[in-house]
C-alpha cells in the first residue's frame, strides 16, 4: 500500500465571493454524503483546494476544522520585502495554507517562469513549512519531436537538491502534459503510466524518497479519473476545470479512493 492519494483542485482565476462560498459548502456537504459507512472518504485520501489569492482567507475560514486543506496557486520565491504585487510563502503559511502549486505550465508559458525560478519557489514554500506541488510536463511540439523525456529530465534536474532532502510528505510532483491542460484531451492511461514511470526513475536517480507522490493533471474528468488513477505509479490528481463543479470534483475524489483500495498490483 503506497502513500494516501492526493486530489487537489486548482480553481485558476475563477470565481467570486459568492461562488467560492457556495462551492466550498457544496464540497463539504458532498464529502460527508460521499463517505461510506466505516470508511470516510477523507480517511482514504487527502483533498486540497487552491482558490485565487483573494479567496484564500474565505476558504480557510470555511474549511478550518475539516480535513480539506487550502493551497495557493503560486508564490514569490523571495521573502518579505519590496516586491510589489507578490505574496511570500510566509504570508501563505500565516493564512493557514498547507500547499502551494509551483511551475504550472500557465505560469511558465504566460509569465515566463523558468526551471530555476520554479525550483526557487519550491524551496521558498518548503522553507516556510508549506507543501510544494511542482508541475512538470511537455508541450505537444516537444512530444511530437520525441523530446518529452528530455524536457521532464531537465525540469526535474533543477530540483535535485530538494528531491534529496525534502520531507516526502510535503513534496509532490504533478505531471501535466501541456497539450492536455484545458483542451479536453487527456493523456491515455498508457501514456500517463509511461511518463510517471520515467519521472519515478528520475526521482530515484536524484535521491528522492519513494514516498514522494506523483499526480496526474490534464483534463481529468469523472469519466476518465478512475482509469487514470488505477495506473501503477499515479498517486492522485491535480484537477483544473472539473474542480469548479462540486459534483465532478467529488466524483474524481471517489475514483481516487476506489483506485487506492484496488488489489495490490493493480495500482
Amino acid at each position: 500500500m503506497g502513500p494516501r492519494p492526493l486530489v487537489v483542485g486548482n480553481w485558476k482565476m475563477n470565481g467570486t465571493v459568492a461562488f467560492a462560498g457556495a462551492l466550498l459548502a457544496d464540497l463539504l456537504a458532498g464529502l460527508r454524503e460521499a463517505s461510506e459507512p466505516g470508511t470516510p472518504l477523507l480517511r482514504q485520501l487527502e483533498v486540497a483546494v487552491c482558490p485565487p489569492y483573494p479567496y484564500l482567507a474565505l476558504a480557510r475560514e470555511r474549511l478550518v476544522g475539516t480535513a480539506v486543506a487550502v493551497g495557493a496557486q503560486t508564490v514569490c520565491a523571495q521573502g518579505d520585502g519590496a516586491y510589489t504585487g507578490e505574496v511570500s510563502a510566509a504570508m501563505l503559511a500565516d493564512l493557514g495554507c498547507a500547499w502551494v502549486i509551483v511551475g504550472h505550465s500557465e505560469r511558465r508559458s504566460l509569465f515566463g517562469e523558468d526551471d530555476a525560478q520554479v525550483a526557487a519557489k519550491a524551496a521558498s514554500a518548503l522553507g516556510a513549512g508549506l507543501g510544494a506541488i511542482v508541475c512538470v510536463g511537455e508541450t505537444l511540439a516537444e512530444r511530437e519531436r520525441g523530446a518529452a523525456e528530455s524536457v521532464l529530465a531537465r525540469q526535474l534536474a533543477v530540483l535535485s537538491a530538494l528531491l534529496a532532502s525534502a520531507d516526502p510528505a510535503r513534496l509532490v510532483i504533478a505531471y501535466e502534459p501541456v497539450w492536455a491542460i484545458g483542451t479536453g484531451r487527456s493523456a491515455s492511461p498508457q501514456q500517463a503510466g509511461e511518463m510517471h514511470a520515467f519521472i519515478r526513475a528520475r526521482l530515484t536517480a536524484h535521491g528522492a524518497s519513494g514516498a514522494v507522490r506523483l499526480l496526474y493533471g490534464g483534463s481529468v474528468k469523472p469519466d476518465n479519473a478512475e482509469a487514470l488513477f488505477s495506473v501503477a505509479g499515479i498517486d492522485g490528481g491535480l484537477i483544473g476545470g472539473a474542480s469548479l463543479k462540486a459534483a465532478d470534483f467529488l466524483d474524481i475524489c471517489r475514483a481516487a479512493a476506489r483506485a487506492a483500495r484496488a488489489p495490490s498490483g493493480v495500482h
